[in-house]
């Protein structure tokens, strides 16, 4: 898709987040304005002091202006670290929001998109894309008006001074001027490509770090790196592609410079050897300076437009996801207070894709306190249901109530504070044992920690521990087997103080050990609240109040164990028979 040269629209809401430091934006515009009258003033004054005091000997004079040019010098010195200083802490103080803004908006999204979305994309939007806004500010456009302003002042001198020397150096602008249009427009089609490669770089690097066990088990090692190799290829063409721009635009900028500069100074001299008095030796080095303080804005402006152009691309892709309205519809009005725990689904249908149902009219009803377990064949729908019950995906059709209260009235944040969560694969955050259990709640202090693990038969485990509850358990939770990390989370969910509890395949591919203390948690944590408990091992959930069987998206059968196995060729009975069969024979 061809980018536009420049979005208006895009650069305006841009413009919106300097709302709160319109002080500071003005400020440094007045900076600008400041630096670019100071920045003209030392060759007007070198040329007086050339003429006025140099050429007639004026001791007195050439001493008093050189202290003026030196207040002049001080004066553009403080303006110019004014400039840049605020601007560059208006562009972090936007970002900053910008960031925040965006955290907190995907914070808010279903889980949908996340299955769409990949990591390293978001990790580049959030933090790279972000960044790059901020030179919007620092390094494009501010810098654009210092540099034009500073153009238009020096043309004002320019033709105050010496009107036909100034009209030498005009001719050559628009030489200058297309260049440096086509070069801006070469430029932001290169970076549009540049920030592409990058986001595809950080996707397949965050995904195969993050699967590196997987990559070397099944010897994938030679095939990622060529993958790498091409990937890095790609991106390395789109960066040289940008450095090709900026080798053919400078020299040729430089050129237009020195021949303009040259000729200034042939025709200027031609003159004062003429005996012409409108020409002068101090107009002749008041030029040398003027001309680059002319011509390196217009060159620069063309860099700088291109750091806006990169930071406008940026932008537009981190407002894609604001844009986004994949956000959980967070409608409800009443707060959830503790639940008795009673539940019930009426006629539900939900599909992860469009016209593919994953639960076809489910109807189930869940009593305060029960224990209820989910068994079936993989996709038969068991995580489904949990995951509509947090309303991480919105249902099709049908409803869902919670103590006789649609779940869609509550407000969402309390919905979910009281629905605890143990998956089978367990997240932890690079952080100590404690601030993964209570994920740093203020209002869950150390003691209550510590009494909830020796209540659920932990708190031995995390004393052998270094440093015990402050044990770093790195990144993913990798200093810690499998076993360790279902305790924390067992022990993370009942320090939260559920109304119900939700144990999704928390007891699979764990050693025996762990597997008895979970075991004791499970009963711990249950007691005296509604449970559900997803499981492939039925010999775990044999004492469940209830077991509902699922297939193909239905419920196909539910009772008690001994309600289900006395079933003549009742799938749960052949279910549970078969997989003893096969414990028996392990």
């Amino acid at each position: 898709m061809k980018a536009k040269a420049f979005d208006s629209n895009l650069f305006k809401r841009i413009l919106k987040y300097t709302k709160p430091y319109k002080a500071r934006f003005y400020g440094v515009i007045a900076f600008a304005i400041l630096l670019s009258v100071f920045a003209a003033l030392r060759p007007y004054l070198l040329k007086q002091t050339v003429d006025s005091y140099i050429q007639p000997k004026d001791q007195e004079g050439l001493l008093w202006y050189a202290v003026l040019m030196g207040i002049v010098l001080l004066f553009e010195v403080f303006s110019q670290f004014y400039f840049v200083y605020w601007a560059n802490w208006l562009g972090q103080d936007i970002i900053k929001d910008i960031r925040t803004k965006l955290f907190n908006h995907m914070l808010t999204f279903r889980m949908k998109y996340f299955d769409n979305a990949p990591v390293g994309q978001l990790v580049t939007r959030s933090v790279s894309d972000i960044e790059q806004i901020a030179r919007i500010f620092s390094q494009g456009l501010f810098m654009i008006i210092s540099d034009l302003l500073k153009m238009i002042v020096v043309l004002g001198f320019m033709f105050y001074m010496n009107w036909r020397l100034t009209w030498i150096v005009i001719l050559a602008m628009p030489i200058l001027v297309y260049a440096t249009r086509v070069f801006q427009q070469k430029m932001q089609l290169a970076f549009e490509e540049v920030r592409n490669q990058v986001a595809n770089m950080n996707t397949f690097v965050q995904e195969r770090v993050t699967g590196m066990k997987i990559v070397q088990l099944f010897n994938r090692e030679d095939i990622e790196f060529e993958k790498f190799k091409e990937i890095n290829q790609k991106h390395n063409k789109a960066w040289i592609k940008t450095i090709l721009y900026n080798s053919i635009f400078f020299p040729i900028a430089d050129i237009i410079s020195s021949l303009s500069l040259g000729a200034v100074v042939i025709y200027g001299g031609f003159h004062i050897l003429d005996g012409d008095k409108f020409t002068t030796f101090g107009d002749l080095f008041s030029y040398t300076m003027f001309i680059g303080m002319l011509f390196n804005p217009l060159r620069q402006i063309a860099d700088k437009f291109n750091e806006m152009q990169m930071g406008m691309i940026a932008a537009n892709r981190v407002f894609d996801i604001l844009d986004s309205e994949s956000d959980v519809q967070n409608n409800g009005t009443k707060i959830a207070g503790h639940f008795s725990g009673e539940i019930r689904f009426e006629n539900v249908r939900f599909s992860y894709v469009k016209d593919q149902e994953v639960l076809k009219g489910i109807n189930l009803n869940v009593k305060p306190g029960e224990t209820v377990a989910i068994v079936g064949a993989t996709g038969a729908g068991k995580s489904t249901i949990i995951n509509l019950l947090n309303r991480f995906y919105e249902i099709d059709s049908g409803s869902i109530y919670i103590d006789n209260q649609n779940i869609n009235d509550f407000q969402l944040e309390s919905l979910r504070k009281q629905i605890a969560i143990v998956l089978q694969d367990v997240f932890l955050f690079a952080d100590t044992i404690h601030n993964n259990i209570t994920l740093n709640n203020p209002a869950i202090s150390r003691e209550e920690v510590i009494e909830a693990a020796k209540k659920i038969g932990v708190h031995k485990f995390i004393k052998t521990l270094p440093n015990g509850y402050d044990y770093d358990v790195k990144e993913r939770g990798v200093m810690l087997s499998s076993g360790q990390r279902q305790l924390i989370a067992f022990l993370r969910a009942y320090v939260s103080n559920p109304s119900i509890l939700i144990l999704d395949e928390a007891t699979s591919s764990i050693d025996t050990y762990s597997e008895e203390l979970i075991q004791k948690a499970t009963e711990r944590i249950t007691k005296g609240r509604t449970s559900i408990v997803i499981a492939h091992r039925l010999a775990t959930i044999i004492n469940a109040d209830k077991i509902i069987v699922m297939d193909k998206g239905m419920i196909v059968e539910q009772g008690s164990h001994q309600e289900l196995v006395a079933k003549t060729d009742g799938y749960y009975k052949n279910l549970y028979e078969s997989q003893f069969a096969v414990e028996k024979s392990e």
